[in-house]
């Protein structure tokens, strides 16, 4: 389990986050589970774009390239739907509603994921 956060401001974007670095765990991702609580998420890696399909709920969707930096994002990606693919991407985090606003996140802001 790792832990992100916005590294100018400390702030914290996932204190419980997944990874999903093989490809079973990435092509399983969210699917089946029933909510994404407050302060989990998932890191995909790679990745530089993804899905909805199957999904019972939607997600904000930071995409990061190699230095974890933002590179897009996606606020309320909703079931069915399929993200924008975005090439400079390297890895993508799934988070509750809400983050992205809540933490401010946007191109620019550098993530620390230990």
């Amino acid at each position: 389990m790792y832990r992100a956060r916005e590294s100018a401001h400390g702030l914290i974007v996932a204190s419980q986050l997944r990874p999903a670095h093989s490809h079973w765990t990435r092509l399983r991702g969210l699917i089946g589970t029933p909510n994404l609580p407050e302060g989990h998420g998932l890191w995909i890696r790679p990745c530089r774009q993804v899905h909805m399909f199957w999904m019972r709920y939607p997600i904000d969707v930071v995409f990061l390239d190699d230095e974890q930096r933002v590179v897009a994002v996606v606020e309320h990606l909703p079931p069915r739907a399929i993200s924008p693919k975005v090439p400079q991407a390297a890895s993508v985090l799934e988070l509750p509603v809400g983050t992205i606003v809540r933490t401010g996140l946007m191109p620019g802001t550098r993530i620390d994921i230990a």
